[in-house]
């Protein structure tokens, strides 16, 4: 008999108390109709920025006329994934990513850094110091064929260095997924359900993203 899938979320929750890029909008939720107050049913009113917590960037973040997020390919958001645990770096450069072995098959990839351990215990404030991808490293990642690199920060880019990591991805048709919480998720082969919120004429969106483990090999610590 086949184990049953296991499913992880890899979706950071959001709150008003989630960490935020530095200038954008803080997360606020406030109730604008209730059933205990008397109300037909209850609703909420929320505003976020765009990048907040798991989120897609789309070419438009980077690039004038760029691809919006609705057009976003979902052939490659879903499909197999590997995730590579990286505990010891600072950052992901050409070097550090050779060493890593990563298998050619995967056109999906996931790093899972130190970054994981802060979405763990409940970051809710804003870290400059996080592992991220150099400019060499995304280069890389686009020679090797790469379609989709996602990173356990806020940014894949070095905080003071943003743009160019970014645009040697976006450039080359290369999607990024950001803010993912990969917290016991073990090196290995997943599937990849990366759904952003279909909005049209925006820079990137918010996305609730899943691991499927198929083999149960994968058991998360």
């Amino acid at each position: 008999m086949r184990p049953s899938p296991v499913i992880y979320d890899i979706t950071l929750p959001i709150s008003e108390h989630i960490a935020v890029w530095p200038g954008d909008p803080a997360v606020t939720i406030r109730c604008s109709s209730s059933v205990e107050q008397g109300d037909e049913a209850t609703t909420s009113i929320f505003t976020l920025g765009s990048h907040t917590g798991t989120h897609i960037d789309a070419p438009g973040h980077f690039f004038p006329g760029g691809d919006s997020v609705e057009k976003a390919d979902l052939n490659i958001m879903i499909g197999e994934a590997w995730v590579i645990e990286v505990p010891n770096t600072a950052c992901l450069t050409a070097d550090v990513l050779e060493s890593l072995q990563i298998p050619p098959a995967y056109e999906r990839l996931l790093f899972h850094t130190r970054n994981s351990r802060r979405w763990q215990t409940g970051l809710s404030t804003f870290n400059r110091d996080y592992v991220s991808l150099s400019e060499d490293g995304a280069e890389w990642l686009v020679a090797r064929g790469t379609r989709l690199v996602g990173i356990d920060s806020l940014s894949i880019a070095p905080f003071e260095n943003g743009l160019a990591t970014h645009r040697v991805l976006l450039s080359n048709g290369v999607m990024i997924l950001e803010g993912i919480n990969l917290s016991g998720i073990r090196t290995g082969a997943y599937e990849l359900v990366c759904l952003p919120l279909k909005i049209a004429c925006t820079d990137g969106a918010p996305a609730r993203v899943v691991l499927i483990d198929r083999t149960g090999q994968n058991e998360r610590r």
